[in-house]
């Protein structure tokens, strides 16, 4: 097991009979690979807003970037609780992975930098970001905050027969087990 690579756990209460663990390296192959990933955030009012956006994985955290007058970016001055969640939208087989914490943003210049190089890999590339003065500026001089969501539970929902279901938590850089999919707190 790499170094704070979460354990992953199964509640056979919310699987069916038979479902084996979810391994971490699966859970990160969705994350990895996904072109969409959609945000909840909390507005001032309680109501959640959602939207559709581009994240990556990167040092232990999903990143997030956005204009700094978008919705989320307005809700999260008030409320960081924040909710990324991606898979697909077959009933019978893939894996949707949600992953929840606290968006705190990045400001540092070398670790937007490195933020930016992953973000250049997403889909056909068109994701160029130049990292200065604290976030993430466009070609046409249009900046972008950036957010990180070290996360506090991340669930993994298999799906089909006999598929496994599995939690994977990193929480402050241990690795701890909980409650499998489909928790109701």
């Amino acid at each position: 097991m790499r170094k704070n690579e979460p354990v992953t756990a199964i509640d056979p209460r919310f699987s069916e009979p038979g479902a084996v663990v979810t391994s971490w390296d699966q859970t990160r192959s969705v994350i990895d690979t996904a072109e969409l990933f959609w945000i909840t955030t909390v507005r001032a009012d309680g109501r959640p807003h959602v939207t559709p956006l581009v994240a990556v994985w990167l040092d232990g955290a999903i990143h997030f970037c956005t204009g700094a007058h978008e919705q989320k970016a307005v809700n999260l001055r008030r409320n960081t609780h924040v909710v990324l969640t991606t898979g697909c939208n077959n009933w019978e087989a893939g894996l949707d992975v949600v992953i929840e914490g606290e968006g705190v943003q990045v400001a540092d210049d070398l670790r937007l930098q490195r933020l930016a190089a992953a973000w250049a890999t997403k889909w056909d590339g068109r994701w160029q970001y130049e990292a200065r003065a604290g976030s993430f500026n466009h070609p046409d001089g249009r900046a972008a905050l950036v957010f990180s969501v070290t996360p506090t539970k991340i669930l993994a929902f298999a799906k089909g027969p006999v598929q496994p279901h599995s939690i994977p938590i990193p929480i402050n850089g241990l690795s701890v087990s909980r409650r499998a999919d489909r928790e109701r707190d």
